[in-house]
Protein backbone atom coordinates (compact mmCIF):
# COMPACT_ATOMS: atom_id res chain seq x y z
CA UNK A 1 0.00 0.00 0.00
CA UNK A 2 1.14 3.51 -0.59
CA UNK A 3 1.21 6.19 2.03
CA UNK A 4 -0.20 9.34 0.46
CA UNK A 5 1.48 11.41 3.16
CA UNK A 6 4.80 10.43 1.58
CA UNK A 7 5.57 13.22 -0.85
CA UNK A 8 7.95 11.07 -2.83
CA UNK A 9 8.26 11.60 -6.55
CA UNK A 10 6.07 9.75 -9.00
CA UNK A 11 7.36 6.21 -9.59
CA UNK A 12 7.80 5.86 -13.35
CA UNK A 13 8.22 2.09 -12.88
CA UNK A 14 4.76 1.44 -11.40
CA UNK A 15 2.67 -1.01 -13.41
CA UNK A 16 0.33 1.66 -14.83
CA UNK A 17 3.27 3.79 -15.98
CA UNK A 18 4.65 0.73 -17.74
CA UNK A 19 1.28 0.04 -19.39
CA UNK A 20 1.04 3.67 -20.56
CA UNK A 21 4.57 3.45 -22.02
CA UNK A 22 3.67 0.20 -23.80
CA UNK A 23 6.16 -1.86 -21.80
CA UNK A 24 3.39 -4.06 -20.39
CA UNK A 25 0.39 -5.14 -22.45
CA UNK A 26 -3.25 -4.67 -21.54
CA UNK A 27 -6.63 -5.23 -23.13
CA UNK A 28 -7.27 -1.63 -24.18
CA UNK A 29 -10.80 -0.44 -24.70
CA UNK A 30 -10.13 3.30 -25.04
CA UNK A 31 -7.15 5.54 -25.58
CA UNK A 32 -6.51 9.17 -26.47
CA UNK A 33 -3.72 11.63 -25.72
CA UNK A 34 -4.74 12.02 -22.06
CA UNK A 35 -6.61 8.88 -21.00
CA UNK A 36 -6.16 5.11 -21.20
CA UNK A 37 -8.83 2.54 -20.30
CA UNK A 38 -8.50 -1.22 -20.21
CA UNK A 39 -10.05 -4.34 -18.69
CA UNK A 40 -8.85 -5.22 -15.18
CA UNK A 41 -6.87 -8.47 -15.04
CA UNK A 42 -8.64 -9.42 -11.82
CA UNK A 43 -12.24 -8.28 -12.34
CA UNK A 44 -14.46 -7.62 -9.35
CA UNK A 45 -17.57 -7.56 -11.58
CA UNK A 46 -18.65 -8.82 -15.01
CA UNK A 47 -17.43 -5.52 -16.40
CA UNK A 48 -14.42 -4.05 -14.60
CA UNK A 49 -12.62 -1.29 -16.46
CA UNK A 50 -9.66 0.71 -15.22
CA UNK A 51 -9.44 4.31 -16.42
CA UNK A 52 -6.34 6.37 -15.82
CA UNK A 53 -4.87 9.67 -16.91
CA UNK A 54 -1.65 9.27 -18.83
CA UNK A 55 0.11 12.06 -16.96
CA UNK A 56 1.93 11.38 -13.70
CA UNK A 57 -0.58 11.69 -10.87
CA UNK A 58 -0.03 9.63 -7.72
CA UNK A 59 -3.52 9.95 -6.26
CA UNK A 60 -6.95 11.55 -6.64
CA UNK A 61 -5.82 14.57 -4.58
CA UNK A 62 -2.70 14.91 -6.73
CA UNK A 63 -4.82 14.75 -9.90
CA UNK A 64 -7.33 17.34 -8.68
CA UNK A 65 -4.77 19.78 -7.30
CA UNK A 66 -2.11 19.63 -10.02
CA UNK A 67 -3.91 18.91 -13.29
CA UNK A 68 -5.67 21.47 -15.45
CA UNK A 69 -9.42 21.96 -15.38
CA UNK A 70 -9.45 20.67 -18.98
CA UNK A 71 -7.70 17.43 -17.92
CA UNK A 72 -10.19 16.91 -15.07
CA UNK A 73 -13.21 17.58 -17.26
CA UNK A 74 -11.87 15.43 -20.09
CA UNK A 75 -11.09 12.55 -17.72
CA UNK A 76 -14.54 12.40 -16.13
CA UNK A 77 -16.38 12.92 -19.43
CA UNK A 78 -14.32 10.06 -20.85
CA UNK A 79 -15.32 7.86 -17.90
CA UNK A 80 -18.97 8.60 -18.70
CA UNK A 81 -18.42 7.87 -22.41
CA UNK A 82 -16.79 4.52 -21.57
CA UNK A 83 -19.64 3.56 -19.23
CA UNK A 84 -22.18 4.46 -21.93
CA UNK A 85 -20.30 2.57 -24.65
CA UNK A 86 -20.54 -0.53 -22.44
CA UNK A 87 -24.30 0.11 -21.91
CA UNK A 88 -23.78 0.50 -18.18
CA UNK A 89 -25.83 3.69 -18.11
CA UNK A 90 -28.91 1.52 -18.75
CA UNK A 91 -28.54 -0.73 -15.68
CA UNK A 92 -26.19 1.15 -13.37
CA UNK A 93 -22.54 1.07 -12.48
CA UNK A 94 -20.16 1.94 -9.69
CA UNK A 95 -17.14 4.24 -9.86
CA UNK A 96 -14.37 3.51 -7.35
CA UNK A 97 -11.31 5.63 -6.63
CA UNK A 98 -9.02 4.59 -3.80
CA UNK A 99 -6.86 7.18 -2.08
CA UNK A 100 -4.22 6.15 0.41
CA UNK A 101 -3.58 3.38 2.87
CA UNK A 102 -7.02 3.10 4.48
CA UNK A 103 -8.65 2.90 1.06
CA UNK A 104 -6.19 0.18 -0.01
CA UNK A 105 -4.64 2.15 -2.89
CA UNK A 106 -1.95 -0.25 -4.03
CA UNK A 107 -0.67 1.38 -7.23
CA UNK A 108 0.75 4.90 -6.94
CA UNK A 109 -0.93 6.18 -10.11
CA UNK A 110 -4.39 7.77 -9.93
CA UNK A 111 -6.98 5.53 -11.53
CA UNK A 112 -10.68 4.88 -11.44
CA UNK A 113 -12.56 1.57 -11.58
CA UNK A 114 -15.83 1.24 -13.51
CA UNK A 115 -17.78 -1.78 -12.23
CA UNK A 116 -21.04 -3.06 -13.64
CA UNK A 117 -23.18 -5.47 -15.65
CA UNK A 118 -24.39 -7.23 -12.49
CA UNK A 119 -25.78 -6.39 -9.03
CA UNK A 120 -22.83 -5.08 -7.02
CA UNK A 121 -24.04 -5.37 -3.44
CA UNK A 122 -23.17 -2.97 -0.64
CA UNK A 123 -20.35 -0.46 -0.84
CA UNK A 124 -18.35 -1.93 2.06
CA UNK A 125 -18.48 -4.88 4.38
CA UNK A 126 -20.68 -2.77 6.62
CA UNK A 127 -24.33 -2.34 5.66
CA UNK A 128 -24.53 0.75 3.46
CA UNK A 129 -28.24 0.43 2.58
CA UNK A 130 -28.94 3.76 4.28
CA UNK A 131 -26.82 5.47 1.58
CA UNK A 132 -29.04 4.51 -1.35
Amino acid sequence: MINIKDKRAYDTNNIFAKIIKGEVSCEKIYEDDLVLAFHDLYPAAKIHILVLPKNHFISFDDFITTSTSYEIEHFFKTVQKIAQSNYLDKTGYRLVMNHGINAMQSIPHFHLHILGDEPLGGMTTKDASHLT
